[in-house]
This record gives structure tokens, C-alpha cells and sequence, in this order.
């Protein structure tokens, strides 16, 4: 059965489908260009939340390269894209502040996880131990393939890129890769917004999010094209360019979530409930 974009999901057709509104497969383009406008409203304070990461990737890049472990920056910037969406959380409370006419603060966007501590927190360390996984089998994977050898930053370099080694351990890196990605992306597309957004329970955020992906596989597609490259796109001049990169796909990942995730209705005398759930 073909659901029209804009109306549920068939409740039928997967586990919390009738959360899900299906979207357009030219729809990304408009949640992007939602979160420039919420970039450029909130200004100083969303720049400000970019640079606390990209500070922290800088540094972190720097201390694996000073210590020899060279060999685990590759892996460190594939998971960034594991536990990305986790460091956005406060770019979705700018976004909330800005929708509900708010003036949006670093310090709200900072604390926003103590709105549904419990679960965001939660979700949070399953990305957390994706990522922890995904480095340790990055561990394994160099010793199969460079068991003998201890290289600095540049002869790392030299021999991932222009050895066949180094190929063969680029494509099983990739594929690997690509696994990860793709779980942590349809459990953390809409699930962190959505506990950000209402009192949900963590099995229904991830339920959903996941059944929001199955369901505009098309859309969510270009959604999670569109994230990687404009991310790396940050990361290779060196973290800096993530100080826009980020916020401006925080900020549009909002919008994906309020387009895709369909507003609880809530009775009109629970006034508890309605100062916490916005209608759209």
C-alpha cells in the first residue's frame, strides 16, 4: 500500500509506525535549509555550542597523533558519525526555544539533557558503547593487517593510501563502517530529539526513529548522505569547519524530527504534559 508523503505510516507496517508521518524524498533540502535559519537566529549561542566540539576533536586528533596511536584518528572521525547525534541535543533545545519564541541560552543547551534525564542518558551510552565497540575492533583490524609495525602520523598516511595493504584495510574498514553507521543512524536519527521533545520511553524513541527510517527509506537515504558529507566536510579543515557544520545539521535535524515524528495529542486539562510536548 503507497502512504501519501504527510500522512501516517500504515500502523500495520512496522513496530511504532503510527508515530511516523511519511515525508518527501526532497524534504532534506527543507530541513536544511530550517536549520540555517535557526543558525542564524540563534547566532553567538549556537556558534558557541559548535566550538565545545570542535575544540574537543581538535584535541582529541592532536593527542592520538602525539602518542602514537596515529592509527585510531580514522576510526575516531567514522565515530564521530556513531555518537554525533548525541552531542546535539542542545542544538535541538535552541531550536525548541526558538520555535516557542524563547531566547535561546548555552546554558539551557548545555543542561537540556535533564529535561528526560533518564533516557537520554541512556541513549546516550548505547552510542557511547557503539563507539567504544567500533574502536576496538579498528584496534583489531590494524593488528591483522600491520601487526609488526609501529608507524607515526605520516608513514600511517603513506601506507593506508598508496600500499595495497592499506587498500584492502581502507575497504574492510569502510564496510565495517557502514554497519555501524547505519544502526546508530536509525536508532539516533529521531530518538534523542523525540525524548528532548516529550516524555517518551526509551524503547518508543528508538522504536520510532527506526521506524521512521524503514518507512522514508528514499528520504532518510539522502538525509544520511547529506550529514556525512557535509560533516566530513568539517573535519578535513581540521575540525574547524564543524563549528558551522554542526549546529546547522543539529538545527535541521529538529526540523527532520518534527516533519517525520508525528505530535502526541495530550488531554487539555494534563497541563504537566502540555507545557512539555509543543504542538508544531
Amino acid at each position: 500500500m503507497v502512504t501519501e508523503p504527510g500522512a501516517a505510516a500504515p500502523v500495520s507496517a512496522f513496530p511504532f509506525a503510527s508515530n511516523v508521518r511519511r515525508v518527501g524524498n526532497e524534504e532534506p533540502f527543507a530541513w536544511l535549509a530550517a536549520g540555517w535559519r535557526d543558525l542564524r537566529r540563534g547566532g553567538r549561542v549556537s556558534l558557541a555550542y559548535g566550538l565545545i566540539f570542535v575544540g574537543t576533536g581538535f584535541a582529541l586528533t592532536a593527542g592520538l597523533g602525539f602518542t602514537g596511536h596515529a592509527y585510531l584518528i580514522g576510526p575516531l572521525v567514522g565515530g564521530f558519525l556513531l555518537v554525533g547525534p548525541a552531542l546535539t541535543v542542545g542544538l535541538y533545545q535552541i531550536s525548541r526555544d526558538l520555535a516557542a519564541g524563547r531566547r535561546p541560552s548555552l546554558i539551557s543547551a548545555l543542561t537540556a539533557w535533564r529535561q528526560n534525564p533518564v533516557p537520554l542518558l541512556g541513549l546516550g551510552l548505547l552510542l557511547v558503547a557503539f563507539l567504544i565497540v567500533w574502536l576496538r575492533i579498528a584496534v583489531v583490524q590494524f593488528a591483522v593487517f600491520f601487526p609488526y609495525d609501529r608507524m607515526n602520523l605520516k608513514a600511517m598516511v603513506n601506507t593506508v593510501f598508496f600500499t595495497i595493504d592499506g587498500w584492502a584495510y581502507l575497504a574492510v574498514g569502510t564496510a565495517i563502517g557502514a554497519v555501524f553507521s547505519t544502526v546508530a543512524f536509525a536508532v539516533g536519527a529521531f530518538s534523542l530529539p523525540m525524548l528532548l521533545d516529550r516524555r517518551a520511553h526509551l524503547l518508543e524513541a528508538i522504536g520510532s526513529s527506526v521506524a521512521a527510517v524503514v518507512l522514508n527509506i528514499r528520504a532518510m537515504v539522502l538525509w544520511a548522505a547529506l550529514i556525512v558529507i557535509f560533516t566530513l566536510a568539517g573535519i578535513v579543515t581540521l575540525f574547524a569547519g564543524l563549528a558551522v557544520i554542526l549546529p546547522l545539521i543539529g538545527h535541521a535535524t529538529w526540523h527532520a524530527y518534527r516533519a517525520t515524528i508525528l505530535p502526541r495529542e495530550v488531554p487539555a486539562d494534563d497541563d504537566a504534559a502540555a507545557s512539555f510536548v509543543e504542538e508544531p
